[in-house]
């Protein structure tokens, strides 16, 4: 048992988490539903990370959100659009509901493989720019290395350098760690991860980056709410969770929901704390909604 899983009272039990995924997996096909569906598109992120972006073709997607009602009348908008942080100011610039947020990837994502200083000084940029939401990946060099305060430190000095940018123009940021699970292999390695991460000033934790062999899996799901659940107890502050990478089908993001519903209840099924990173979802949820095949984003 390592520090962090005796400060927070947490083990991972693979017999227990087994069991319930199967639980959720029977009951999946029960809980899907327009009307849960429709929750989901409201907690997307809808994400445009392909390296022939450009200024173009993100003003055109945000344009989609911007008429989306007009489309889709009595459907919720995405939680917010997701760019590289040079596309911030593009994204915030175009955009016509702040309800929608500027979320960016940054602190060199997907690797996260620089020196610090540069790190920072790209999530400066991106929050100055206009960006509300940075997604950064927790660094596994030092992770993997055994060197947690290292990881920790790194992500309380993004957490600081967003906060500063943004309280300079009068608002707040957001922060999510991603902990890129495919990479950390154990269940103990994911508690560990995810509980750093929360003590670094994480305001959500994510799974993945969708740039490796292994994403969002539902095992790994389980094991970062639950350490959400034994956070919360020990702490009384609310941690978002993420899954990103490989959610392409309903049933896939009525699965994450099931997660998170099961183990941190109903008050975490909003975007305020639940959020899906996905490129594809938003329309094959219309699709499944509409009973045709819609590809409006």
């Amino acid at each position: 048992m390592t520090d962090f899983m005796k400060k927070y009272g947490y083990v991972p039990d693979k017999v227990a988490i087994d069991h319930g995924l199967e639980n959720i997996a029977k009951n999946v096909e029960n809980v899907i539903s327009p009307a849960v569906l429709k929750d989901c598109l409201s907690m997307i992120d809808l994400t445009s990370l392909k390296t022939e972006d450009t200024p173009a073709s993100i003003t055109k997607l945000v344009e989609k959100v911007n008429a989306f009602h007009d489309a889709f009348p009595g459907y919720p908008l995405p939680a917010s659009i997701c760019v590289y942080p040079n596309f911030a100011g593009v994204v915030k610039s175009a955009r016509k509901c702040d309800d929608v947020h500027v979320t960016v990837v940054s602190a060199c994502f997907p690797s996260s493989q620089s020196f610090l200083e540069v790190k920072l000084k790209e999530c400066e940029l991106a929050v100055l720019d206009g960006a509300d939401e940075v997604d950064i990946v927790l660094s596994l060099s030092s992770f993997l290395s055994g060197d947690y305060e290292s990881a920790g430190e790194e992500i309380k000095a993004v957490r600081k350098t967003i906060d500063d940018a943004a309280s300079s123009q009068g608002r707040k940021a957001v922060l999510k760690v991603i902990l890129e699970t495919g990479l950390l292999i154990s269940p103990e390695a994911i508690a560990d991860a995810s509980f750093l991460a929360m003590e670094a000033g994480a305001d959500f934790i994510k799974t993945s980056t969708g740039k490796v062999a292994v994403n969002a899996t539902p095992a790994a799901a389980y094991v970062m709410c639950q350490c959400i659940a034994s956070y919360y107890a020990k702490t009384g502050r609310k941690v978002g969770f993420k899954p990103a990478g490989g959610i392409s089908s309903s049933l896939d993001a009525v699965c994450y929901y099931s997660i998170v519903s099961s183990i941190l209840g109903k008050e975490w099924l909003n975007k305020e704390l639940f959020r899906f990173g996905v490129s594809r979802l938003a329309n094959t949820v219309l699709s499944d909604i509409e009973q045709r095949t819609v590809n409006y984003f």
